[in-house]
């Protein structure tokens, strides 16, 4: 039986959007000219600062966020039925604005990091598609980071894909791109975004050869002297002997599975060295985190392969944005729930520093904010009328992504790299 084509990011909306769309279509009430803020109440417990993703993904997908034929039906076998609702939703484009904070951008409590200006019945399908990938992509990133850091400038590789939704994994590799991992196991990311992939090999390739000798060399006649040669299947001190003896010193890398890794590098630099093998690279592997990261900061390794912490966002698998209506009409709106209060009105946000270029504040107001210097604008137009204001490729988003990565956390203060728990590395001002 042939496949259906896939449904539209449309089809990606939690039902209670249409329940309000049609009681909205119902009363008028569709067609007023509402502006909704996506912000986190606070950060992860503990985290310093956060970090934006996924605004690239939404932006793509927003551009096919169409209620065709298929949908439809799907919607009808589902019980929506409801014939003013169903209009609307076939002649559904949108045609509003969309503001935020650049992709890559930090953020901290109460930054308005996205803001979609529409009539309602536009506005209010777009809070699922948004809240899923900014909250996904944000914690993988936030995650990234803190490893990154923890990495002090050897390369982090990407390799959850295993470990979470395969479609969760493309969104992953891309999250971890952005703030800094050198590469990815995952070759649809590196298909959709140019990451560079990389891939050694497991133990079960060993064992699948009569010896380690004969595995080493099928690797070796197949990929090139540069390959990593996994050595830990067995024996580890003897795995190396046979890697050095098989590859020749000129061996691109030896990797580690298992064990005490602090000891394990320690003991690899240490033989490969003896060896010969001096330019051999030690990378390590195995339910890696940005705590364990740091602990090698003291061994011999040169890089880190990370799976399963870093695509589950390290302890905090979402950082609890919300969408939420600010004004109507002009007019400020704002929800007074215990715990859960927000501020009216469409927000202006700069993020102030110091002489020295160091971040001191988020500042964020319904109102505009008086120039100061050193003072960075941090909203900028995403869409206008429908249309992207900045169309590029996938690619080339994310590269700009990751460079605005760099010189945010690079204005940030130095507790804010601590990996301890801490309050936000600058406090929020509002207004």
């Amino acid at each position: 039986m042939p496949q259906s084509p896939p449904l539209s990011p449309a089809m990606l909306t939690d039902r209670y959007e249409l329940t309000m769309l049609a009681a909205a279509l119902a009363d008028g009430t569709a067609d007023r000219d509402c502006v909704f803020e996506v912000f986190a109440r606070r950060l992860p417990h503990g985290r310093r600062y956060g970090v934006l993703a996924g605004t690239g993904r939404f932006l793509e997908a927003l551009a096919d966020f169409r209620f065709g034929d298929a949908e439809l039906d799907a919607l009808r076998q589902q019980g929506v039925d409801d014939p003013r609702l169903l209009e609307h939703l076939a002649g559904f484009r949108f045609t509003g604005d969309v503001d935020g904070y650049a992709e890559g951008d930090l953020y901290f409590p109460g930054s308005p990091v996205l803001t979609v200006r529409a009539p309602f019945g536009q506005a209010v399908l777009l809070e699922t598609l948004v809240l899923s990938m900014l909250n996904h992509d944000s914690a993988i990133a936030a995650a990234g980071a803190r490893m990154v850091g923890a990495a002090c400038g050897r390369p982090c590789i990407e390799m959850g894909s295993r470990r979470t939704h395969e479609e969760a994994a493309v969104a992953a590799a891309r999250a971890a791109a952005l703030v800094g991992f050198s590469a990815t196991s995952n070759l649809a990311a590196g298909a959709r975004y140019g990451i560079p992939t990389t891939g050694t090999s497991a133990h079960a390739f060993t064992l699948l050869h009569d010896d380690e000798a004969a595995a080493f060399r099928a690797q070796l006649d197949t990929l090139g002297v540069g390959t990593t040669l996994l050595v830990d299947t067995y024996d580890t001190e003897q795995g190396i002997r046979t890697a050095v003896e098989v590859a020749g010193p000129e061996l691109g890398a030896v990797r580690l599975d298992s064990g005490d890794l602090a000891i394990e590098a320690t003991r690899a630099r240490e033989l490969l060295d003896s060896l010969g093998a001096t330019a051999t690279r030690v990378i390590v592997t195995s339910d890696l985190d940005e705590y364990a990261i740091a602990a090698l900061a003291a061994a011999p390794v040169d890089g880190y392969g990370v799976g399963t912490s870093l695509v589950t966002g390290s302890g905090s698998p979402t950082v609890g944005m919300v969408y939420k209506l600010v004004a109507r009409d002009g007019v400020p709106v704002a929800k007074n729930s215990v715990g859960k209060r927000s501020v009216g009105g469409r927000k202006h946000a700069v993020r102030r520093h110091d002489a020295a270029g160091t971040a001191t504040a988020e500042v964020v107001s319904a109102a505009p904010v008086p120039a100061q210097e050193h003072d960075r604008d941090l909203i900028r137009p995403l869409v206008r009328g429908g249309e992207l204001v900045d169309p590029r490729s996938p690619a080339d988003s994310l590269a700009a992504a990751r460079d605005l990565h760099v010189q945010a956390r690079g204005a940030l203060p130095t507790e804010a790299w601590s990996l301890s728990r801490g309050e936000p590395a600058i406090d929020t001002v509002t207004g």
